[in-house]
């Protein structure tokens, strides 16, 4: 990720905006050292369709979870039982 002061972000905006189009990249925007902004991208329908391909891959493990998970055993006490 990366960072520009105001005045650099003035300076180059033209080449920050296109390295945020074409990399994707999300840029911080900083006054004075401090975070004050950021630039990020619009996500496209590419990105959009990947997110639903995990999403459903999510969904697949989940199924897989709960067909051997054992009965009567909530997901708090499993964890619980790991903990102790």
């Amino acid at each position: 990720m990366q960072t520009v002061e105001v005045r650099e972000l003035k300076q180059r905006i033209s080449q920050i905006l296109r390295e945020v189009e074409e990399r994707g990249e999300e840029v911080r925007i900083t006054r004075g050292g401090q975070v004050v902004a950021r630039i990020v991208p619009v996500p496209t329908a590419a990105v959009k369709a990947r997110a639903e391909e995990v999403w459903a891959e999510m969904d697949r493990l989940a199924e897989q979870i709960a067909a051997r998970w054992p009965e009567g055993v909530s997901a708090v006490e499993a964890v619980a039982e790991q903990r102790r």
